[in-house]
C-alpha cells in the first residue's frame, strides 16, 4: 500500500519536507517511490507536482492527515472537487 507523506529535509531547527509516494512500511526517511512536491513551514512555500499525484491517488494511495491539510491550503486540486470520492476536501 502506498501512501503519500512527508519526507524530513533541512539542517537543525530548520526543517523542510519533500512529499513523497512511499511504501506505509518504510520508515520516514526510507527509500520513496516519487517526489511528488515540496514545503516549507518557515517560509509558507509549497511546490505540487499534480499530475505526479493523480498519478498516485488514481491507483490507491492514501494521504496522510498533514499532507491533506497541505493540499487544503494549496488549492491545486480545483480537478478534484467534483469527484470527491477520490480526496475528500472537507
Amino acid at each position: 500500500m502506498l501512501k503519500l507523506r512527508l519526507k524530513r529535509c533541512g539542517r537543525k531547527q530548520r526543517a523542510v519536507y519533500r512529499i513523497v509516494a512511499i511504501d506505509v512500511r518504510s520508515r520516514r526517511e526510507g527509500k520513496d517511490l516519487q517526489k511528488v512536491g515540496f514545503y516549507d513551514p518557515i517560509k509558507n512555500q509549497t511546490y505540487l507536482n499534480v499530475p505526479a499525484i493523480l498519478y498516485f491517488l488514481e491507483r490507491g494511495a492514501q494521504l496522510t492527515g498533514t499532507v491533506r491539510d497541505i493540499f487544503k491550503k494549496a488549492w491545486d486540486f480545483k480537478e478534484l472537487r467534483p469527484n470527491q470520492s477520490k480526496f475528500n476536501c472537507n
